[in-house]
């Protein structure tokens, strides 16, 4: 049995549509390396669009830029600093050159960086950290870099070598670095096709074998016994048995829906010192098309209100009606409410809008769950939670029920590899040591992001 608290499938993958426009919960760009996910997208989608695309998708080139100190510039921002004010540019490559020396003195922080800072220091400079890394992840994460472990950022964020910085100073542009330099899309808009296509599939496969479960969206679960080995549905008047249970319910609340009985102690206080970054953004719909040709640009001055906004419809025009447009605007600030016309105004600035007449309407939206934060408790709450819940027959997957900062992709393989657990194919301790080779490993410096 398959049980969805939410009235559709997706999670976080869903999509809203209101008068022709088309929105994500802000990006939802698929970025498929692994050959079993990509045959995973063609037999949901069977036939080809070209070039070895599933049906009804299309292959979109990256489009992205930075907005600071007036200037746009290409992405990454440690690789593209030509065009900055050349002091600004002068203190970005003597920092670079001061931190590779500071490494050749064996200089602790930059030879062992503890926090996320110090690696931006370490790694490309003082001036490179102050003007984007610092700024940009302060306004993300709602708390000073200094606070974030930097184990999450070896997958993440391209690490161009010093020949690539300094020709990005000079004006030759490095493009391509990054993870996600190539996307998917469904042609038609809306990532919510894939796991409507998901769901499809598996409503086919128990309709034609009497035995499956069937899927039960709007049903939360209430309660989980993993000592009887049954959970407690809302509104159920009776305890469903499970013989293997997978869960992605974010780990704190998962850890919450079990008896505090059955939870040792360092458990509960491992699950207490999990922390999260909740997010605020807004819908955006115009009635003009949008000036920049981005598909998202990433804005670290804390002049501006916030700190990513992406185009929708420039990567699939679909997303919006002829001549409109649609955005996504992360904002900075989670609690407030939202200044909206001081952040049209902004938009303007950053050439997401022509004019703030071009507005046709705004929707502010909020996600409990977005980021989970690696501070100093994060690995080891983790291991705590993970162990004891591999020893009660428990695996939880997924960005927040593995509690990680992951792609689509990876959320897909981690399920995969959790279906493969629970029908016996891959047993628990062989998951999580494959789970913690794949994060720990780093992927090449020009391909990684």
């Amino acid at each position: 049995m398959l049980v969805e608290r939410e009235a559709e499938v997706g999670g976080h993958a869903r999509s809203r549509r209101e008068q022709g426009h088309t929105f994500d919960v802000t990006g939802h760009w698929l970025h498929l390396r692994d050959p079993r996910m990509q045959r995973l997208l063609a037999s949901l989608f069977p036939g080809s669009s070209g070039e070895g695309v599933a049906a009804g998708w299309v292959e979109v080139e990256r489009k992205t830029k930075i907005h600071a100190h007036g200037v746009e510039l290409e992405y990454p921002f440690q690789a593209n600093i030509h065009g900055l004010p050349l002091e600004i540019v002068q203190e970005c490559l003597l920092g670079l050159v001061e931190a590779r020396e500071a490494r050749a003195r064996g200089e602790a922080w930059a030879v062992d960086p503890r926090n996320f800072e110090d690696y931006a220091r370490a790694r490309f400079g003082e001036g490179i950290a102050r003007h984007f890394f610092v700024p940009y992840n302060r306004k993300l994460w709602g708390m000073h870099p200094n606070g974030l472990a930097p184990e999450w950022v070896r997958r993440f964020v391209p690490e161009p070598d010093p020949a690539q910085i300094i020709a990005g100073a000079i004006g030759l542009r490095q493009t391509g670095l990054g993870y996600n330099a190539r996307f998917m899309y469904p042609k038609a808009g809306g990532i919510d096709a894939l796991p409507k296509a998901l769901a499809r599939a598996i409503e086919a496969r128990c309709a034609a074998s009497p035995s499956e479960h069937a899927l039960r969206t709007a049903t939360a679960v209430e309660e989980v016994d993993p000592a009887g080995r049954r959970v407690k549905l809302e509104g159920a008047a009776d305890w469903t048995p499970y013989s293997r249970l997978i869960s992605t319910i974010p780990l704190p609340e998962l850890v919450a829906r079990v008896d505090p009985k059955q939870v040792p102690a360092p458990v509960r206080e491992a699950a207490a010192a999990l922390r999260w970054v909740r997010w605020r953004y807004l819908d955006v719909a115009t009635t003009r098309p949008i000036p920049a040709d981005w598909h998202w640009a990433y804005v670290p001055e804390e002049r501006f209100p916030f700190f990513r906004v992406g185009v929708f419809s420039n990567a699939v025009e679909s997303m919006a009606p002829p001549e409109c447009g649609s955005l996504y605007v992360e904002l900075q600030d989670r609690v407030g409410e939202p200044d909206l016309p001081a952040i049209a105004q902004a938009l303007v600035e950053v050439r997401a809008l022509e004019s703030t007449d071009d507005l046709r309407f705004c929707r502010v939206r909020d996600v409990e769950y977005a980021y989970v934060v690696f501070d100093d408790a994060h690995a080891a709450a983790v291991a705590t939670i993970m162990a004891w819940l591999d020893a009660v027959g428990v695996r939880s997957c997924g960005r927040y029920g593995a509690w990680i900062y992951n792609s689509m992709e990876d959320s897909m393989l981690s399920g995969l590899a959790a279906a493969q657990w629970a029908s016996g194919q891959l047993d628990a301790a062989a998951h999580t040591e494959a789970v913690a080779r794949r994060e720990a490993k780093p992927a090449p410096q020009a391909a990684n992001s």
